[in-house]
Order: C-alpha cells, then sequence, then structure tokens
C-alpha cells in the first residue's frame, strides 16, 4: 500500500472506531445511546463531537508537526472572521487568555498614559470565576470589584461611577456571566468616555449576541468578544467548543497589541517569526535593541517579559470542526434553556430564574425588554437558579438531591470572590490589594443560594425532561 492508502485506510478505522467508541459525545439531536433515567449520568456540561473532530486530530497527528502551524493558522483566521476582528490568537488555555490580555496592556510599547502599571485600578465584577480577575492581581494593578445583580449575574453597574478614579482607573474586565452578555453599552460608552480599555472575558459566552439600535430604530447585532479592545477564549471541554485544552485571544481592532500579545505569547520575544520560518523582517541581524550589541539574532531578542503560551496543532485541527457546529451548538443551548424555562416554571414561588441583560420578565411567548432599545441573545452556559430567602431549602439540598440522581450541577463558580481564600489572604498581606463598592449583597446572594443544570448540546430532551421532573421531585420532597 503507498502511503496515501495507508493513510486513508487509517482514517476509515479511526471514523468506524469514534462511531462506536464515543457514541455518548455525539450532538444530542444524533444521539441514538439509550437514556436509562437515574443511571446514566446527565453531565452540567462535556465534550461535544463526531468522527469528524477525531479524524481531523488523528490526520493532523500523522503529519507529526505538532507545535502550532497550518492548522493554528487557518483556526485564528476563521475565528476572528466569525466575531468580525482584526486578529485571534490562539493560547493553551482561557485562563492563559485572559493573562496574556491583561498583560498586554502593560506593556511599554504602548502610550505611557495608557500603560497599566503597579498601582492602577481595574474595574471588574466580584462574583464569577477567579482567572477573570486573578490577572489583575498577578500583574500588581487592583481589581475594583463592582456587586453583581443576580437575575443576570452580571455586574450591577450602578456603582460604575463611584468605582472610577480620574487618572487611576485604566481598564475594565469583566466576564459575560454564562453566556448572558453584560450591558456592552453602558460599559463601552464609559470606556469611551474616560479613555479606559475594555477586556471582554467571552470564555462562557461564544455565539452570544448583543442588539444595539440604529439610527432608524432598527436592531444591528454583534457577537459578544468584538466589543473591547481585547476579548478571550476558552475551548474547555465544557466551553461552546473544545479543542481539549485551549484558548484565544482576540484583537478587536488596533493591531498595536497584536504584536504584544504575540510577544508575551511566545517568550516575550522580539521576533514575530512563526515556528519554522526565520527572518521574515527582512533584518535578522540587523536590528539594535536594548542594550544588545548591534546585529544581535533578533529571534533571540525580548522586548517583554513573557511565557510559553501555545497550544498544539492537533488541538487547532479539532477546533476547525468544531467552529463549523458552532451555530447549532448554539441553537441547541437556546433550546435547552427554554426547554427548561418552561418546565420549571410552576415552581417561580421557589426559585428566581434567569433573565437576558435587557430581560425585564420570560414569558412562554419571549422576554420581555426594558426600555435602553438594547437586546441580547445569550448562547447559555447553563440554567441558572436562585432559592429563594423564604425556601424551605438551600441551593446545597438540591445540588445533593440531584447528584444523587447523577445529574450534573455546579454552583456560580467561585461565587463571591471576595471570600474565596486566596483574596481573603492577599487582603491580609495588603489591605490596598483590592477594593469594593458597596456590601456585595447580589454577589453574596449568588454565593448562598445559585445553582445551575446544564444546557450543553450533548444533551437530549428526555436528559432534560429528566432534570426538571427532578427539580419537581426534590420541591414535593421539601413541601411535604
Amino acid at each position: 500500500m503507498t502511503q496515501e492508502e495507508i493513510r486513508a485506510e487509517i482514517l476509515r478505522l479511526t471514523r468506524e472506531y469514534s462511531k462506536q467508541a464515543h457514541a455518548v459525545s455525539r450532538p444530542g439531536a444524533l444521539r441514538e445511546d439509550a437514556f436509562v433515567p437515574g443511571e446514566t449520568t446527565v453531565p452540567y456540561a462535556a465534550r461535544t463531537f463526531t468522527e469528524d473532530e477525531v479524524c481531523s486530530a488523528v490526520d493532523s497527528m500523522l503529519e507529526f508537526w505538532l507545535t502550532l502551524g497550518k492548522n493554528g493558522e487557518a483556526l485564528e483566521r476563521e475565528l476572528a472572521a466569525t466575531l468580525g476582528n482584526k486578529r485571534t490568537l490562539l493560547v493553551n488555555s482561557g485562563s492563559s487568555a485572559n493573562l496574556l490580555a491583561f498583560s498586554a496592556l502593560t506593556s511599554a510599547k504602548l502610550p505611557a498614559e495608557r500603560r497599566i502599571r503597579p498601582g492602577d485600578e481595574v474595574i471588574t465584577c466580584a462574583a464569577g470565576f477567579p482567572t477573570t480577575v486573578t490577572p489583575i492581581l498577578q500583574n500588581g494593578a487592583v481589581p475594583v470589584f463592582l456587586d453583581n445583580d443576580p437575575l443576570t449575574a452580571n455586574a450591577d453597574l450602578a456603582g460604575l461611577d463611584e468605582a472610577y478614579r480620574p487618572g487611576k482607573t485604566k481598564a475594565v474586565m469583566m466576564a459575560h456571566a454564562l453566556g448572558n452578555p453584560f450591558d456592552l453599552a453602558t460599559i463601552t460608552a464609559f470606556c469611551e468616555k474616560n479613555g479606559l480599555w475594555l477586556i471582554e472575558d467571552n470564555c462562557d459566552a461564544l455565539g452570544s449576541l448583543y442588539y444595539t439600535p440604529g439610527e432608524n430604530g432598527e436592531l444591528s447585532a454583534r457577537p459578544t468578544g468584538s466589543f473591547g479592545d481585547l476579548s478571550t477564549q476558552s475551548f474547555y471541554p465544557p466551553h461552546h467548543l473544545t479543542l481539549g485544552e485551549g484558548g484565544a485571544v482576540n484583537i478587536v481592532r488596533d493591531m498595536r497589541l497584536k504584536l504584544i500579545v504575540e510577544s508575551m505569547r511566545d517568550w516575550g520575544r522580539d521576533c514575530w517569526c512563526p515556528s519554522g520560518q526565520d527572518n521574515t523582517c527582512n533584518k535578522r541581524f540587523g536590528w539594535q535593541l536594548g542594550e544588545l550589541p548591534k546585529g544581535y539574532d533578533h529571534k533571540y531578542t525580548y522586548s517583554h517579559l513573557g511565557y510559553n503560551l501555545k497550544p498544539l496543532d492537533p488541538q487547532a485541527a479539532i477546533g476547525r470542526v468544531q467552529l463549523k457546529r458552532l451555530d447549532t451548538f448554539t441553537a441547541a443551548r437556546i433550546a435547552n434553556w427554554e426547554r427548561l424555562r418552561a418546565g420549571l416554571d410552576d415552581l417561580a414561588g421557589f426559585f428566581d430564574f434567569s433573565l437576558p441583560t435587557h430581560a425585564t420578565a420570560w414569558t412562554p411567548e419571549g422576554f420581555q425588554w426594558d426600555d435602553s432599545g438594547c437586546r441580547t441573545a445569550p448562547s447559555w452556559f447553563g440554567f441558572q437558579m436562585l432559592v429563594k430567602p423564604d425556601a424551605p431549602f438551600s441551593h446545597s439540598d438540591l445540588a445533593r438531591f440531584l447528584n444523587a440522581r447523577k445529574i450534573g450541577t455546579r454552583m456560580f463558580f467561585g461565587g463571591n470572590l471576595t471570600r474565596q481564600p486566596a483574596f481573603v489572604q492577599a487582603k491580609k498581606d495588603n489591605p490596598a490589594a483590592f477594593r469594593t463598592v458597596g456590601a456585595l449583597t447580589g454577589a453574596d446572594r449568588i454565593m448562598n443560594a445559585a445553582l445551575f443544570l446544564g444546557v450543553y448540546p450533548g444533551l437530549t430532551p428526555d436528559m432534560i425532561d429528566y432534570m426538571i421532573a427532578s427539580v419537581h421531585d426534590f420541591v414535593a420532597e421539601q413541601t411535604r
């Protein structure tokens, strides 16, 4: 057999193997495995793929290039085009993406008045995932925590002006909570008015849309991740797309930031040549930078204190297939959320259910909206419920009950981060490590009452109906 014939046979067998071995990981609409209530695990999230992703990964592995290469370059182009951004740079995780995005704003290559320095302040949100916030502290800056609106899980912007300190505040960095876009109209206007950077943590929200009214009153949609100066993605298995591990930094407009992010991702080097290429600047031995001798090899010249945070090319090969599924995955997440919301509506006496930003109420016919003129279309990461204060049970009680029925749940990540051990210690070590705006009662309520169920696209209608029935069974048991 020729190499081409051997390769074709390997991929044919790979496809057949994957169909048998990974049946439970197929999209819900394609699953043929039997669901047995109480026996089949219903995760809150999981990787969703078919034999196409497996074949793409194996095909890439047969080339054995391994480090970021042609698939990485292609996925970077394709993701940037999907979001409408200038460029995308792949990294090895969403947390690394947040670290790189924020670190880029500390670069000496930026104008001095906009560069973030130790002691500068960054407005963020109290409840959420820690690595949205930790890059601020890791770079010596000061997080300023706004409270959360428990119903949207996003920042309560009533304290925005109080959080701002002229000359001290340099940026806003916050996440779209559980796929629900934060109030981008207010935040972008605030940043433009005050000359602040905006980093969108889009790790839980790929596929979400934010609508703003035009001059004629018609709504115009843009993807989340395309509003800030920089935005980030995660491709960890529970997220909207998966590469196994992986993430991305999106450069929305300013290509100066591309060179800085790329440098910090790639050891801090000044050279921008991709792996396997040399001298694309045509003056590899003609630079004089820092206190190095003139002509010192540009491939070993470092303008930043950087990292090595690249993913592998086989991961990007998987991602290219996954990206083609984004629209169907998003539609499945929305449909699964709506099925849960309708099925649990009669329990509104015990739970407050999440609302998209700018929505005021849910009805079976659709959402009712505020008078801002803006709308949101979340690609939901989860279905969040808040146990009401007068309910005869806690969110932990519900979590234990559902866990016994093999239904996965999660709290809202780290809850009120200012109460996490690492942040408590940071405050002990340095009382000025961070500051808060208000009492953070909304973040505390999320910490004490919020629980979310899965809506990922691998769920089937039978699984969702089992989740709905189980929550009803729990409430009935608690209220006898």
